[in-house]
Protein backbone atom coordinates (compact mmCIF):
# COMPACT_ATOMS: atom_id res chain seq x y z
CA UNK A 1 0.00 0.00 0.00
CA UNK A 2 1.63 3.26 -0.85
CA UNK A 3 0.63 6.63 1.04
CA UNK A 4 -0.71 9.35 -0.38
CA UNK A 5 0.45 12.83 -0.26
CA UNK A 6 -0.04 14.50 3.39
CA UNK A 7 -1.27 17.76 4.74
CA UNK A 8 1.09 20.21 6.09
CA UNK A 9 1.43 19.96 9.50
CA UNK A 10 -0.11 16.52 9.81
CA UNK A 11 2.08 13.85 11.20
CA UNK A 12 2.64 10.71 9.35
CA UNK A 13 0.55 7.63 9.39
CA UNK A 14 1.63 4.34 9.97
CA UNK A 15 1.82 3.48 6.77
CA UNK A 16 3.49 6.54 5.01
CA UNK A 17 6.00 5.43 7.51
CA UNK A 18 6.17 1.92 6.78
CA UNK A 19 6.41 2.93 3.20
CA UNK A 20 9.27 5.56 3.99
CA UNK A 21 11.63 3.49 6.11
CA UNK A 22 10.19 0.50 5.44
CA UNK A 23 9.28 -2.81 7.73
CA UNK A 24 11.43 -2.52 11.27
CA UNK A 25 13.67 -5.28 12.31
CA UNK A 26 12.33 -5.52 15.40
CA UNK A 27 9.13 -3.96 17.17
CA UNK A 28 8.20 -4.13 21.25
CA UNK A 29 4.88 -3.16 22.30
CA UNK A 30 1.55 -2.86 20.12
CA UNK A 31 -0.47 -0.57 19.76
CA UNK A 32 -3.00 -2.26 21.28
CA UNK A 33 -1.62 -3.00 24.70
CA UNK A 34 -2.75 -0.16 27.43
CA UNK A 35 0.48 -0.28 28.95
CA UNK A 36 2.79 2.97 28.36
CA UNK A 37 6.54 3.55 28.21
CA UNK A 38 8.38 6.86 28.97
CA UNK A 39 11.53 6.90 26.91
CA UNK A 40 13.24 10.21 25.59
CA UNK A 41 10.44 12.70 26.95
CA UNK A 42 7.72 10.82 25.11
CA UNK A 43 5.14 8.11 26.55
CA UNK A 44 4.85 5.30 23.88
CA UNK A 45 3.15 1.53 23.89
CA UNK A 46 4.87 0.99 20.65
CA UNK A 47 8.40 0.78 19.29
CA UNK A 48 9.73 0.17 15.65
CA UNK A 49 13.59 -0.29 15.87
CA UNK A 50 15.82 0.13 12.83
CA UNK A 51 19.23 -1.44 12.73
CA UNK A 52 21.99 -1.49 10.74
CA UNK A 53 23.93 -4.23 8.68
CA UNK A 54 25.79 -4.83 11.70
CA UNK A 55 22.76 -4.91 14.28
CA UNK A 56 23.55 -1.53 15.78
CA UNK A 57 20.54 0.58 16.20
CA UNK A 58 19.41 3.76 14.17
CA UNK A 59 16.14 4.72 14.46
CA UNK A 60 13.71 4.78 16.55
CA UNK A 61 10.02 5.30 15.53
CA UNK A 62 7.86 5.54 18.91
CA UNK A 63 4.01 5.28 18.85
CA UNK A 64 1.24 5.95 21.29
CA UNK A 65 -1.71 3.75 20.01
CA UNK A 66 -1.87 5.23 16.37
CA UNK A 67 -0.82 8.56 17.02
CA UNK A 68 3.12 8.94 15.67
CA UNK A 69 4.72 10.55 19.11
CA UNK A 70 8.56 11.02 17.97
CA UNK A 71 11.33 9.69 15.35
CA UNK A 72 14.56 9.49 16.74
CA UNK A 73 18.55 9.35 14.91
CA UNK A 74 20.47 6.67 17.37
CA UNK A 75 23.82 8.39 17.09
CA UNK A 76 27.49 6.68 17.14
CA UNK A 77 27.87 6.89 20.63
CA UNK A 78 24.50 5.91 21.86
CA UNK A 79 22.83 8.53 22.13
CA UNK A 80 19.64 9.69 20.45
CA UNK A 81 18.29 12.77 18.97
CA UNK A 82 15.08 14.20 17.25
CA UNK A 83 14.57 12.82 13.53
CA UNK A 84 13.47 15.61 11.13
CA UNK A 85 10.34 14.45 9.35
CA UNK A 86 11.13 16.56 5.87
Amino acid sequence: MTATAREPGRRPSRVELWDRFGAPQEQVGSVNDPRTQQEHGVTWNEKWIYRDRQGRPVRLVLWERYDLVGIFRVTEDGGVEPEPLE
